[in-house]
């Protein structure tokens, strides 16, 4: 069984048509992760939030409610970007942000943000990313760290990408 959540009616959309095309079978629920979510208490095995974190501005509510939604022994993959992915311009070439990228608190990061259809996006910490997990009960079992797989910083051999696997205990 799977579930989809998803803030977006377009993308709700294009994940039923993939599971009809490749012939299974989803549960899509548009739906916002920064509000309880729509599940029982203990209700999944497993939950892949895939780099999602920057387009919210409290992960550890996130984290929360993963917690609550997961049964015991249940595991927690997360895809997250660090702040280098969020300091430099463009071209990877300097740095031009201070942090926290924030557009509710930094008039330029949200003239950019509009400017570029980048959508509402904060950095997070890794205090905030990983400790929120920790702080919401998770155990830390495995990380993982990525480039973005193309641009300067890869090129650099810059690790801007991480995962996580945390458990419920």
């Amino acid at each position: 069984d799977c579930t989809v959540l998803d803030y977006s009616h377009k993308q709700i959309e294009s994940e039923l048509k993939v599971a009809k095309r490749e012939g299974y079978s989803i549960n899509a629920i548009e739906g916002d992760m920064t509000k309880k979510l729509p599940f029982l208490d203990e209700y999944f095995d497993l939950i892949f939030h895939p780099v999602s974190n920057c387009y919210i501005k409290d992960v550890l509510h996130v984290y929360k409610e993963a917690y609550r939604v997961l049964k015991p022994g249940g595991i927690l993959l997360c895809g997250l970007e660090n702040e280098i992915n969020f300091i430099v311009d463009d071209n990877e070439k300097e740095i031009i942000w201070k942090m926290p990228f924030d557009p509710t608190k930094d008039e330029n990061v949200k003239k950019f943000l509009e400017e570029t259809d980048g959508g509402m996006q904060f950095s997070h910490t890794l205090e905030e990313q990983i400790g929120g997990q920790l702080k919401a009960g998770f155990t830390l079992v495995d990380l993982y760290e990525d480039t973005n797989g193309e641009g300067r910083l890869h090129e650099l051999n810059i690790k801007t990408y991480f995962a996580t696997k945390s458990i419920k205990k």
